[in-house]
């Protein structure tokens, strides 16, 4: 079982000391994923390790699972899948946060590996992601009258030869030809011992998640057993678990979020895990309700990403009694310092900022969740592992140590780091000489706390001035109308990118961009980062676990600007413009011009050649 220590950690004097006691090989004798459930089942085999709601009424009875039952369904399921798909099958799946799900993923890399799959993608990337794996089999959620998971999954089936079929629904749904049932197909297994022999270990591969959909072609990061137990591990020393703990689980279990700290880590204490319905937070009545569910299942740790916190804590917290919380926990998006403020106010608790990659299993730091908070910080680094900020040298390399409180580039090292991507190629610039760029720039204080820049691909550059849109983000937060607000550059032909910032306003307010920019002046010291241009709109986009989608936010600011350009400054006001994520340069803007306007192409090609993006006239 692994020695999570009594002494919780508070500071990294705690942290030194916790390393300095045993090493990591005595603190985590684990050697696979089996591993876990099986010392937590022994440890507390009927203590409730899911507790599972569908709708998150006042009167819903959960399902609940126990340890000694999840351990048992997940060797039925590793042995199903070695029924399915032979020595050590790739197993993909789409679906939404239920039991089946943790049960699919554990016992998935015990007998081969897992690739957990965003349903939201469409079915062509999925088909991709699905061809680059090499999966065998794929287990999807079954017809839904919200979700189109299922269609999908027929549609894939014929673009992937060979692709097994698995449906989850609920019991006596109609047998499907060739499609097998997973409830069924578990319930034929042996549930108290592994038919295939050993389960997988050490540096074998345990998954594939795919990352970088929101900013270019998904890459599949390859997760080891030895990885991701130490990752887990991590995150339950920092997290402080104890099997007294009841966590909110609202994250996806596509996600390295839901998965590892608000899954293995949780698993390794003993916690109990109330999923918050299928859909989490993405589902409105569990927003609606969720300081009674708090109050209800007397969670003692709630969690989600900032833009999800930031929604129920819209909520009133009312006659519920929610004494037993004694910490929330956020990540995934840098926290706006309003939200962790109003956090507080409501429940008196703080609200905790943690660090995470897919490329390091999922953790990279944590604000400890037993300390008293550090506004803005990310925390310290896991036990075991290293985190150094370095200075980006002329030729974009990172370069040697920063000072504290200088910005460099987040450079982490440590057994919790993937050996890589599934194709090689795409490690050059990330996986280096046996660290990890992150590619996220952020700073040390003199306590070596980490804080997080910002996305060096996000920096606003106005005239060689960096700009953080956080900075511009986290001001505008704080005005009492703005639900949640995105800072992008928007293209300039003498400043190579002035800030423009998307407000997304609180449900029944009202305020002008007049008001907004002089809200924004009020609380941004640096000029430069004024926003030139304020814009209200409905929503702010976002991605399937609540990140803001910058890239689309960025080409809407393009095509706002080079609209102005071609109608107003031009005179061509029947020309249309469309700009796209990708290319060279990072972003295509294409003007289309009326039949009329032909004679003008080449004054247009000469306006746009003063910009930093692809660009075409036609």
């Amino acid at each position: 079982m692994a020695h999570l220590g009594d002494e919780r950690i508070q500071t990294r004097e705690d942290i030194a000391r916790f390393e300095a006691e045993m090493t990591l090989e005595q603190r985590l004798p684990e050697r696979s994923i089996l591993d876990v459930f099986t010392a937590s089942a022994t440890r507390h085999p009927n203590a409730t390790a899911i507790s599972m709601l569908m709708t998150g009424a006042p009167d819903e009875q959960p399902r609940r699972v126990d340890y000694s039952q999840l351990l048992g369904m997940i060797r039925g399921a590793a042995n199903m899948f070695s029924e399915l798909g032979g020595p050590v099958p790739g197993v993909a799946y789409m679906l939404p946060s239920l039991v089946e799900t943790h049960v699919t993923l554990w016992g998935a890399e015990t007998v081969g590996y897992a690739v957990p799959i965003n349903f939201l993608l469409q079915a062509d990337a999925i088909a991709e992601l699905l061809k680059a794996s090499d999966v065998k089999i794929l287990v999807a959620l079954g017809p839904h009258p919200q979700l189109d998971i299922w269609e999908k999954a027929l549609r894939l089936r014929d673009q992937v030869p060979g692709l097994i079929l698995v449906r989850v629904s609920p019991p006596g749904t109609p047998r499907e030809e060739g499609v097998v049932d997973f409830n069924t197909a578990l319930m034929a297994q042996p549930h108290d011992h592994l038919v295939f022999g050993e389960a997988r270990s050490g540096d074998d591969v345990a998954a594939y998640f795919h990352t970088g959909g929101t900013t270019g072609v998904p890459k599949l990061v390859a997760h080891t057993h030895r990885s991701q137990l130490v990752a887990g591990f991590g995150g339950a020393v920092m997290c402080g678990y104890t099997s007294d703990d009841v966590v909110t689980a609202t994250l996806p279990l596509f996600h390295v979020a839901g998965t590892i700290v608000a899954g293995l880590s949780a698993f390794m204490a003993g916690v109990e895990l109330v999923v918050m319905s299928p859909a989490g937070l993405r589902n409105p009545a569990i927003v609606q309700g969720f300081w009674r569910l708090v109050a209800q299942y007397k969670a003692t740790l709630v969690g989600g990403v900032p833009t999800a916190i930031g929604a129920v804590l819209q909520v009133p917290v009312e006659d519920n009694d929610i004494s037993c919380l004694r910490a929330g926990l956020t990540g995934a998006a840098l926290l706006p310092p309003a939200v962790g403020v109003r956090f507080k106010d409501v429940t008196g608790r703080t609200l905790h900022e943690i660090l995470g990659m897919t490329e390091s299993s999922g953790l990279v730091s944590i604000d400890p969740l037993c300390g008293s908070g550090a506004t803005g910080s990310v925390g310290w680094p896991l036990p075991y592992t290293e985190v150094a900020v370095l200075r980006l040298n002329a030729d974009g390399r990172p370069g040697e140590v920063c000072e504290p409180k200088e910005i460099g580039v987040l450079m982490i090292r440590g057994p919790h780091v993937s050996p890589g991507y599934r194709d090689p190629r795409h490690n050059k610039g990330v996986f280096e000489d046996g660290w990890l760029n992150s590619g996220d720039l952020g700073y040390k204080d003199l306590e070596g706390r980490v804080y997080i820049a910002g996305r060096s691909k996000d920096l606003i550059i106005r005239s060689g001035h960096n700009i953080d849109p956080a900075m511009i983000e986290n001001a505008m937060s704080t005005h009492s109308a703005v639900a949640l607000a995105a800072a992008v550059g928007m293209p300039d032909a003498y400043a190579g990118e002035l800030p423009l910032c998307f407000v997304e306003l609180h449900k029944g307010s009202s305020v002008s961009e007049e008001a907004l920019h002089a809200h924004a002046q009020a609380s941004i010291n640096e000029r430069p980062a004024w926003p030139k241009q304020i814009h209200i709109i409905d929503t702010v986009p976002l991605t399937s676990v609540g990140k803001i989608y910058k890239p689309s936010l960025r080409c809407e600011a393009a095509r706002l600007h080079v609209t102005d350009l071609v109608h107003n400054v031009l005179g061509l006001p029947k020309a249309v413009v469309d700009v796209a994520d990708g290319g060279a340069r990072g972003m295509r803007v294409t003007v289309t011009l009326a039949a009329d306007d032909q004679s003008s192409a080449a004054a247009v090609e000469k306006a746009l050649a003063a910009y930093l993006f692809e660009a075409k006239v036609q």
